[in-house]
């Protein structure tokens, strides 16, 4: 069951602060430990390998093995072919939203800390591609259509089968002129611009495309102006509703096209957007504080003043972070663990560090510090912080637990995912239909059959505790925008450690 986000849950937390490597009240921070970065970032690559779709590549392309080939015929119904991508989580439905921003955010991760991932840089380039062909094949298939997705949510949720299975309708979802989608259609701007950086000295010519259809993208997202959840009402939501209206992502795509571009059109299109909302998360759905930090990369590092209201923005998200921060808005666990919502905690901790170990990069770079209120904010305050939020992921908790699979001795066995949980083709030949998935295979109490190795899943409740249960989507469920997010601090600690 694909995961719904950032809507406005409301739940009793009691609000803590702890400061960075002691304790304060009733906080029992656990010493920090020294996690293997280097193994977890090869990992949480490895894992977008098991959430393929289409046809997968042979050998040494293919390590985990217990998946096969699915969704072959993916667009046929709309007379189009729109196989490959990637499955957002446990289910087998292909959201672009969601994708799309995992896309982003591995780009990023590679741009960002290319030269700390040794040799995973072509893995993670291989995991870009694959995304970045798909939405390709989306934006470029049917003039004035954008497909934004294939399965129809509703009726894959009622069923647990493998991917090489499917029987449900594989539905075909577009954005176009009449029924606009300027959020999808901006974040798929953004993927492939951000895509096209990470390929420009690797393969001009791969590159040059995703650049000229990121444009195309984002051209139609601002002519074409509309919330997708609007135009295509169950067909994502309440799974990938697009919560937060869709200026944050044109300001993310256009923010990304002029990275990628340095084209005046962006620069001004971002300030006749003004500088938007001060959130103090962010995720597939809300990407203001993701821009804010895109953008204040030319105000810290070139000191270009026209970027300093940006800045000031990505700093203000900061100090909503920070624990010890007067003007702090964010929860942690006893343990130490950042808590924004409920249900999949960890992505908006995978992100959020993202943010956290590109902004202190940043500021290292020019030795640059700020305040929040009477603290001061120095490029170690954001890396420690970032340190204790991935040190946790990988182990360093209460329970001793990696909430990475495969990833160090305790790990999560019974996650949500059906793939995972269910026999390989290998292993059971026989089809297994929607329902026969569920007894006995999801309502068993064994650990899953198959391995999803570097998955990082929704994570602990705010208490720090982990039932490791498969019914349990919102704290067992993988999906790919958390891993898209924690490749980069993982890069960076890797080569940091």
């Amino acid at each position: 069951m694909a995961m719904s986000s950032t809507t406005a849950l409301s739940f009793f937390f009691i609000s803590v602060l702890i400061s960075l490597g002691s304790s304060i009240g009733n906080v029992q921070l656990v010493q920090a430990g020294n996690p293997n970065y280097r193994d977890a970032l090869a990992k949480s690559i490895l894992f977008f390998q098991g959430q393929r779709s289409g046809k997968l590549p042979s050998g040494a392309d293919q390590k985990i093995t217990w998946r096969s080939s699915s969704g072959l015929s993916d667009g046929r119904l709309a007379k189009v072919d729109l196989s490959g991508g990637y499955y957002d989580g446990g289910d087998n439905v292909k959201f672009n939203f969601p994708m799309a921003f995992s896309t982003t955010m591995l780009s990023w991760g590679s741009l960002e800390y290319s030269k700390k991932m040794g040799n995973q840089l072509t893995n993670t380039r291989a995991a870009i591609r694959w995304s970045a062909n798909y939405l390709l094949k989306c934006a470029r298939t049917t003039p004035g259509r954008l497909y934004v997705g294939v399965g129809d949510p509703n009726k894959d949720h009622k069923c647990w089968e493998r991917p090489e299975d499917m029987d449900t309708a594989r539905t075909v979802y577009w954005v176009s002129p009449s029924n606009p989608g300027s959020d999808v259609a901006g974040e798929t701007a953004a993927a492939l611009a951000a895509a096209s950086m990470v390929f420009r000295r690797v393969d001009r010519k791969y590159s040059k495309l995703l650049l000229s259809t990121a444009k195309k993208v984002f051209q139609f997202a601002i002519q074409y102006r509309g919330a997708y959840s609007d135009s295509l009402g169950s067909a994502v939501c309440p799974f990938y509703c697009s919560y937060s209206g869709y200026k944050d992502e044109l300001v993310w795509g256009a923010a990304w096209l002029l990275r990628a571009t340095n084209d005046v059109f962006y620069f001004n299109f971002l300030k006749s957007m003004g500088v938007g909302d001060s959130p103090d998360i962010f995720s597939w759905d809300n990407k203001f504080a993701g821009a804010y930090v895109l953008l204040s990369r030319r105000a810290v590092l070139n000191n270009d003043k026209k970027f300093d209201s940006y800045k000031q923005q990505a700093e203000q998200f900061m100090c909503g972070i920070l624990p010890n921060s007067p003007s702090s808005s964010t929860h942690y666990t006893k343990g130490g663990l950042m808590y924004k919502l409920p249900e999949s905690n960890l992505q908006y901790v995978a992100s959020i560090t993202f943010l956290l170990t590109t902004y202190s990069k940043y500021m290292s770079a020019t030795k640059h510090k700020f305040n929040c209120g009477n603290l001061v904010v120095t490029p170690s305050t954001l890396r420690n912080l970032a340190k204790r939020q991935v040190d946790y992921i990988l182990g360093v908790n209460p329970l001793k637990m990696s909430y990475m699979v495969g990833y160090g001795p305790r790990f999560p066995k019974k996650i949500h995912h059906r793939g995972s949980s269910l026999p390989s083709l290998a292993s059971h030949p026989k089809t297994i239909g929607c329902k026969a998935g569920f007894q006995p295979f999801f309502y068993s109490s064994s650990p899953n059959p198959n391995l999803l190795v570097g998955a990082v899943v929704g994570g602990p409740d705010k208490n720090d505790e982990f039932p490791d249960n498969r019914a349990d989507y919102s704290h067992s469920e993988p999906a790919t925008y958390i891993n898209g997010a924690i490749v980069g601090p993982l890069a960076y600690f890797a080569n940091v450690n």
